[in-house]
């Protein structure tokens, strides 16, 4: 299954930049691997945010949820990390569906 993930990441006064960015270089060099692994489809990061895009693909929402918890941004940083998680469906799947559908109406 395809899943969009939008990462918004803040983090306590009393933390560092320095700080902040030793946590996110590990969680950039796990991000990287995902995706020389092909778990991670793409991932982008907002310009001027501390946000990150990202698309996986996972076999369940179980395995995605397993994989958030162990992630190390969440594991050292997570109760300043939400994520807002999207189930997609591939386009072409969609369009094949609603022309079956299309002619079973008529």
């Amino acid at each position: 299954m395809l899943y969009f993930l939008d990462f918004q990441v803040e983090y306590p006064t009393e933390m560092s930049q320095k700080e902040l960015f030793s946590v996110w270089a590990e969680e950039a060099d796990t991000a990287l691997s995902a995706k020389a692994g092909g778990t991670v489809v793409d991932l982008w990061k907002c310009v001027g945010e501390r946000k990150v895009l990202c698309v996986v693909e996972v076999g369940s929402p179980d395995d995605l949820d397993r994989i958030l918890f162990d992630l190390p941004i969440m594991k050292k940083h997570g109760q300043h990390v939400q994520v807002k998680v999207t189930a997609l469906r591939k386009y072409e799947d969609f369009a094949n569906d609603v022309r079956e559908r299309l002619q079973e109406s008529f």
